[in-house]
C-alpha cells in the first residue's frame, strides 16, 4: 500500500488539473482555467465526487476540490483528466489556509459534502460549519455566495442549524431528509463514496444552503456558542 501511494504521489506531480501549495494563484485562477467563469469550491473533497459531478453538469462554470490528501486527489484528478473535464481542478492544501489562495471575493459557491462531523465535543471547532470556518470562507465568498451543506450525521445537521441562527446567517433551504423531496436539482442527486457507506447509520440525507451575513460575529459570540452546545456528551 504504501508504495502504492508513493506512486500515485508521483503521478500527482505531472498532473496538470493539481495545484500543490501554489505560491501565485490567490486571485489568478482566471488564468488558469482561461475564462472567468463562476468559481466554486468543493472543500475536503476526498475523490472528488461532487466537483466532477458539478462540473459535468455545469460545462460554463469552474469547480475545483480542495483537500490535504493527496492519494485522495489523485483518483479525482485522474477521473477529471480521462472525461476532459477542463472546468475541474484540484487544490492540495490545508482548509484553514484557504485564504491564502483565493482573493476577496473570487469565490461563488462552496460545497461542504459528507464532511467528518467530530462528534465530540472537545473537537467541535474542527467541524467545517463551524464559525473559525464560516470566518475563512467569509474572505473568499462573493456577497451573495452561497455555501452547501450535505451530510447523514443529524448532529452535524443540528450543529450547523444553531450557528446559523446564533451567527445571523440566512438559510436558503433546509432538509432533514433529502431524497424524500421531489423534484430535486441534479445538483443534490449526486453522491459521494462517503454518503454511500452510510457511516451515521442515519438512512436520510441532511442538507442546508445558506449565505453568510454581511457582518460576522468574531471571537467572542464562539464562547457563547460553546455554552450553547455544551449538552454534547464528550
Amino acid at each position: 500500500m504504501a508504495q502504492k501511494k508513493l506512486v500515485r504521489f508521483a503521478e500527482l506531480n505531472t498532473f496538470n488539473n493539481v495545484l500543490q501549495f501554489p505560491g501565485d494563484i490567490k486571485g489568478n485562477w482566471k488564468n488558469h482555467f482561461k475564462n472567468e467563469y463562476p468559481l466554486t469550491l468543493e472543500l475536503a473533497c476526498g475523490k472528488g465526487e461532487y466537483a466532477l459531478g458539478l462540473g459535468r453538469l455545469y460545462p460554463a462554470r469552474n469547480f475545483i476540490g480542495v483537500d490535504i490528501k493527496g492519494n485522495r486527489l489523485w483518483a479525482g484528478a485522474r477521473k477529471a483528466l480521462r472525461e476532459e473535464l477542463d472546468n475541474v481542478a484540484f487544490l492540495r492544501v490545508q482548509i484553514e489556509q484557504l485564504h491564502q489562495y483565493f482573493a476577496p471575493g473570487e469565490v461563488s459557491e462552496i460545497w461542504i459534502t459528507f464532511p467528518d462531523p467530530q462528534l465530540r465535543f472537545s473537537k467541535a471547532k474542527k467541524r467545517l460549519t463551524h464559525p473559525r470556518f464560516l470566518r475563512i470562507y467569509k474572505q473568499l465568498l462573493k456577497p451573495d455566495g452561497i455555501i452547501h451543506l450535505k451530510t447523514d450525521s443529524p448532529s452535524l445537521h443540528r450543529f450547523t442549524k444553531e450557528v446559523l441562527e446564533m451567527y445571523q446567517c440566512t438559510v436558503l433551504k433546509d432538509s432533514d431528509d433529502l431524497y424524500k423531496e421531489t423534484a430535486l436539482p441534479e445538483e443534490l442527486r449526486i453522491k459521494t463514496y462517503y454518503e454511500s457507506l452510510d457511516i451515521a447509520e442515519s438512512n436520510r440525507i441532511h442538507y442546508l444552503a445558506f449565505r453568510l451575513p454581511a457582518v460576522l460575529a468574531g471571537e467572542e459570540r464562539d464562547l457563547e456558542l460553546k455554552e450553547a452546545i455544551r449538552y454534547e456528551l464528550d
